[in-house]
């Protein structure tokens, strides 16, 4: 069995690409103080984001594997707004954390990261979502936005 990489591989990777980018390649820094305190509340409400998705997934038994068919459809909470809201999570954790080092380098990787989501893992959890639930998953994906 091979095994497949995860979504929060690629977050973790983000943020240490990140901070060395910023370090190592500190190009043009085009947020200064104090505005890029506002970094620190993008990574609060994404972290909150993250264990409130986590917290109703959890609550369901389901799993938050992409490459597994889920056995719950979630779409209380958070979900009313947004179909990925880890993945929304992770990415304001991202912007948070460019926002607030501030160097122009840094914005690279969130961009990178919501690439990477979106072309290797949501399709792949869209279809599992369809294959399982059908219509139900159908008129849901019509209502609620995949990002915001």
């Amino acid at each position: 069995m091979t095994r497949k990489v995860l979504p929060p591989t690629y977050f973790y990777l983000c943020i240490g690409l990140i901070v060395l980018a910023h370090f190592i390649f500190p190009i043009k820094k085009i947020i200064c103080y104090p505005y890029n305190l506002f970094g620190i509340l993008l990574i609060f409400f994404g972290i909150i984001l993250n264990i409130w998705a986590w917290a109703l997934f959890i609550k369901n038994k389901t799993t938050q594997n992409p490459y597994k068919t889920p056995n719950k459809f979630v779409v209380k909470g958070i979900y009313k707004i947004t179909r990925n809201p880890m993945y929304l999570g992770m990415l304001m954790i991202l912007f948070g954390i460019a926002v607030f080092l501030g160097s122009l380098i840094t914005f690279i990787f969130p961009i990178i990261f919501f690439i990477i989501i979106n072309w290797l893992f949501i399709p792949i959890e869209e279809n599992n979502m369809k294959q399982k639930f059908g219509n139900r998953y159908l008129e849901y994906k019509n209502k609620v936005r995949r990002w915001i």
